[in-house]
């Protein structure tokens, strides 16, 4: 299972950044990877979480759990 989710992560790495950006240096190629990693993981709806972004899951997360 692990595999599976590594091996669909990496296709949209290559798919969306890496394929998409062309960097002139490993600091500017470092820079795409890391904005492309805060959209995928802050702001990108994810269908796994109900097409909810993360950012927004967590928050939901927490407003409940401060609560109880």
């Amino acid at each position: 299972m692990e595999n599976n989710l590594i091996e669909s992560f990496n296709g949209k790495l290559r798919d969306e950044c890496l394929s998409t950006h062309w960097s002139e240096s490993l600091a500017e190629g470092r820079a795409e990877i890391e904005a492309w990693r805060q959209e995928y993981n802050g702001t990108r709806p994810h269908s796994s979480l109900g097409d909810r972004a993360p950012a927004r899951c967590i928050a939901e997360l927490l407003s409940i759990g401060a609560v109880t």
